[in-house]
């Protein structure tokens, strides 16, 4: 029986697409393959196994983007099959890169793989009548009035200038591929699973079915260390540290606090919704779960926090 512990890691957006870059394969590559060293320290360490979850934002909004150019020419795919094309596509760079690195290191024998994951969601969650995610291309607002009239989208005017079609964020269930990412696991596998928040799916008297939909990455990343019983819940993001009063002249960066300082902090409003409020809320969630400890940090601090060294991490008590 292996004593290693299971840490669950949610690469954020800019561990594989950086602001300000086009958005090519090599660009991607080179991004991933820089965060992927700091994951192979972990591994070669000899204390942990891995599993690997990511976004998909700008991968699945240039997605969306080429259905709308191309729809006269090729049926469109929906929202939930773009995510699914996603995943294969970022599962693969962090596969190859992962692959390359280890070998560099001798240790090409280590497995790895990508999951095309599915995430129950409930039918009846709130989420699902009041949509609030936006995806997709901006319109004008008569192309936005007309699409919402063809395809009963719901679309909103986005703050940036356009309108964008919005979509419902539920929250995750439980991972349907579960037991062979544990199976994997105990085969010593590295595993990338549950990419872009996995695939939202309901369950309709048995049988599955996709809809479109977008789960928060963070809670599905937390909702997979649950489900594969991880000890560990890292998340990697922008900044080094979660920091109250941020950007301000008070800004105070956090070390090490306990689940409910974090809560005490959240309540006050100090973590933006759409920023790390998610995060800590990820974090909390999973601690109070059983979890041993939630770490949050930026990629380049990835190895150096799990080991104690950086980054904000809460714990229980």
């Amino acid at each position: 029986m292996s004593n290693k512990k299971i840490v669950v890691i949610a690469l954020g957006g800019n561990a594989i697409l950086k602001r300000g870059e086009k958005g090519t394969i090599e660009e991607q590559l080179v991004s991933v393959e820089t965060t992927v060293r700091q994951l192979v320290q972990m591994v070669l360490s000899g204390k942990y196994k891995i599993v690997i979850t990511h976004g998909n934002g700008p991968q699945v909004g240039n997605l969306l983007l080429q259905n709308e150019i191309a729809k006269d020419e090729i049926t469109p795919m929906p929202l939930y099959v773009c995510g699914a094309q996603t995943q294969g596509m970022i599962g693969y760079m962090i596969q190859q890169s992962l692959g390359n690195v280890l070998t560099e290191h001798g240790r090409g024998d280590i497995p790895i793989a990508a999951i095309v994951t599915q995430v129950v969601v409930d039918s009846t969650d709130p989420a699902f009548t009041a949509p609030s995610k936006p995806v997709g291309p901006f319109y004008s607002q008569e192309e936005a009035q007309r699409i919402k009239e063809e395809k009963g989208y719901h679309m909103k005017e986005d703050a940036r200038g356009g309108w964008r079609r919005i979509v419902p964020s539920p929250d995750p269930i439980k991972i349907q591929e579960q037991i062979v990412i544990k199976q994997l696991l105990d085969a010593r596998t590295i595993v990338i699973a549950s990419g872009g928040g996995g695939i939202p799916v309901i369950d309709q008297k048995g049988r599955l079915a996709g809809v479109d939909a977008v789960i928060d990455k963070d809670f599905a990343a937390e909702r997979l260390a649950e489900n594969v019983e991880a000890k560990i819940l890292l998340i990697l993001t922008d900044v080094d540290q979660v920091k109250l009063y941020y950007q301000t002249p008070q800004e105070k960066a956090l070390s090490q606090i306990t689940a409910a300082e974090a809560a005490k902090y959240y309540t006050a409003g100090h973590f933006a919704p759409g920023s790390m409020g998610p995060k800590v809320s990820a974090a909390l969630r999973f601690v109070e779960s059983g979890g041993e400890k939630a770490i949050i940090t930026s990629h380049h601090n990835a190895f150096a926090a799990l080991e104690g060294r950086a980054g904000t991490t809460i714990t229980k008590d």
